[in-house]
């Protein structure tokens, strides 16, 4: 019996844990469920951006590319370099998956920096890019390990799961282990850059409004573009690595 109760009060804990919020966040009800409506807010932004640039610059496709469609043409190139490097051969189905990623993160990192997200007042909480949000982050992530574990067993089928016994079932552990590492480290590696160069950013525009934070936003947009290609970089890796079963 005591065993018993100190289960439940464990339990208890962990739910009280679990309700604990880092700022003030502006909800909707959608049903049953409870969704941060200033993430989805933002993240319909960057994706109205995102589509919007794209139908523009190709509205009226030309045989030498010129503008916004030289530039797009130039970004599927760095995508599909980035994919073939990773992936192999067989890179050509997931340059969509890839480039969405890439995309969809290199913008909502941006936005973070150049769009005036404070200036629109919300009941509760305030805009901020969609990364800044570990909601997103934790999303994109699990996207990822379900792309790669589909690339596995699409090409080997049930065989993709002799990799966990390989090179030896003692690292059987340690092998399930990894795909739960693997989300929680593309989450929070994203979610914590992103937030740490706001945060930054925030703090010293406080003290010091004048000249000292633009250099400071300069490097966080430099930083912000690296971590949409290390993200992407690391999903492809991952794929590739599924889909050749070698580590």
């Amino acid at each position: 019996m005591n065993v018993l109760l100190c289960s439940i009060n464990t339990l208890k804990g962990l739910y009280d844990i679990s309700g604990v919020e880092v700022g003030q966040h502006f909800y909707w009800k959608i049903g049953s469920f409870q969704v941060h409506g200033q993430v989805l807010i933002t993240s319909w932004v960057v994706i109205a951006i995102l589509l919007g640039s794209a139908t523009i610059a190709v509205r009226n496709p030309q045989t030498i590319p010129t503008g916004g469609q030289n530039f797009f043409e130039y970004v599927l190139e760095f995508i599909r370099d980035v994919s073939k490097t990773q992936i192999g051969e067989e890179y050509g189905p997931w340059v969509p998956f890839i480039g969405t990623m890439f995309l969809f993160i290199f913008v909502s990192n941006w936005s973070g920096a150049l769009l005036p997200w404070k200036l629109i007042e919300l009941p509760h909480g305030e805009l901020a890019a969609p990364t800044n949000d570990i909601n997103t982050t934790v999303a994109l992530a699990l996207l990822t390990s379900m792309a790669y574990f589909y690339a596995g067993l699409s090409k080997k089928g049930l065989s993709y799961f002799g990799k966990y016994i390989q090179p030896t079932p003692i690292l059987l552990p340690i092998n399930i282990l990894e795909d739960f590492t693997k989300p929680l480290s593309l989450s929070f590696r994203l979610f914590g850059n992103i937030l740490a160069d706001e945060l930054v950013v925030v703090v010293l525009v406080s003290l010091v409004p004048l000249v000292v934070p633009i250099p400071v936003m300069f490097l966080g947009l430099f930083t912000s573009g690296i971590q949409a290609l290390i993200f992407s970089t690391l999903a492809a890796a991952y794929i590739g690595e599924s889909m050749e079963g070698h580590h």
